[in-house]
């Protein structure tokens, strides 16, 4: 019986991880629930799998939840989400919280020596290496849930990482996938929340359709398997059934697939090293006719080249594209930019921004909320 906290229960990271969880009563029991402030199914929660703590980030929605809600400890503000993410009694925490208000809390499980299954990819995006180096010092495993790192974690978990000469990750391309860059100039917010495969979060779906997210996996997949950023490509592939490809020396590869179900990946890092029955469907081979794959055009999508000259230069640089893009996103989803100004935006925060090696992740917080001022401010001009 595995005792779990799940940071951002409410998003569908979380609510597919209790959905998983459901399944396997005698396998899991939850711990601990955090979320921003969507407290309405946070009870829905509460009363369903009876966790000892819950933590709610948003100081209104706290009280109200204290006034309704007595059977559980309930946890305020980031410090209780932090709380939470620490548990003495948690076997795992399962950081699913959308953003840069992810990172303390993981960085908080990590130091206290949790297992954590990640599908905050903003905590390697922004503290990859303070990260990395916390959680070899502590002995601490780092169970990827994205997909794409999901599947390479499996494909290279039994060879020497010497004969491993790249790795592919998949990528849906978006609802404007095949458009020219004309096409895309007055595209519409709803236009780019129609993503063709999965069902996710705003800021996730419009960086999906601007490669962003895309962008973010190839970095955090930098730091999951310290692979060269030059040796981690990018393969547009609509079916979204090939998760990831591996390319070892001998240039033969190893794929990973499945039909596109985030239940998968979750159900693997809840369960390791056992893997559990009947999570996902199969795949139908009768209607699966073709398997398509093409490299990205980064001039229609040039967001792409942006987070890999990010990791590349290194240092600060990954905390200002990640901080200078959920501005952008949010200036977007308000009606403040166009689709295309998205890229100019991080492009002008990203160029304004002196690097250096970050000593402490209260170093990495003071530039996120640099960037986010400066990248405003480019809005606004």
């Amino acid at each position: 019986m595995k005792k779990v906290v799940i940071l951002g229960s409410t998003g569908s990271i979380g609510k597919n991880a209790l959905d998983v969880i459901k399944q396997f009563p005698d396998k899991f029991k939850i711990l601990g629930l955090a979320v921003k402030g969507r407290i309405n199914l946070l009870k829905e929660q509460i009363e369903e799998f009876k966790p000892e703590y819950v933590a709610v980030y948003d100081e209104k929605a706290y009280r109200q939840l204290t006034k309704e809600m007595t059977s559980v400890k309930i946890l305020c503000g980031e410090e209780g989400v932090c709380e939470i993410a620490r548990l003495g009694e948690a076997d795992i925490i399962l950081s699913a919280i959308v953003g840069a208000a992810g990172l303390l809390p993981t960085f908080e499980a990590i130091k206290a020596g949790k297992t954590v299954a990640l599908a905050n990819k903003e905590s390697l995006v922004m503290a990859g290496e303070l990260i990395k180096q916390k959680a070899k010092d502590i002995g601490v495993k780092i169970i990827p849930v994205d997909s794409e790192h999901s599947a390479v974690f499996q494909c290279i978990n039994s060879f020497n990482k010497s004969y491993i000469k790249k790795i592919w990750l998949t990528a849906s391309g978006g609802p404007f996938r095949g458009k020219k860059s004309h096409e895309i100039e007055n595209v519409t917010p709803q236009e780019a929340l129609n993503h063709p495969k999965w069902k996710m979060g705003k800021r996730i779906t419009i960086d999906s359709a601007t490669l962003m997210n895309k962008g973010f996996e190839v970095i955090e997949a930098h730091y999951l398997f310290d692979i060269p950023v030059e040796n981690i490509g990018v393969l547009i592939h609509p079916q979204s059934i090939v998760h990831c490809l591996v390319e070892f020396i001998d240039r033969t590869y190893l794929t990973h697939m499945s039909v596109p179900d985030m239940k998968a990946p979750i159900a693997l890092a809840l369960s390791i090293p056992e893997r559990l029955p009947n999570i996902v469907k199969p795949i139908n081979w009768s209607i699966t006719r073709e398997l398509n794959f093409e490299l990205p055009d980064t001039e229609v999508f040039p967001c792409l080249k942006l987070a890999y000259e990010a990791v590349t230069v290194g240092g600060t640089m990954p905390v200002v594209l990640n901080a200078a893009d959920e501005i952008a996103v949010e200036g977007f989803l308000s009606g403040k930019l166009k689709f295309k100004e998205i890229y100019k935006i991080i492009k002008k925060t990203m160029d304004a921004h002196q690097v250096f090696i970050p000593d402490c992740i209260e170093e990495i917080l003071e530039v996120d909320g640099w960037a986010r001022k400066k990248a405003m401010e480019e809005i606004k001009k």
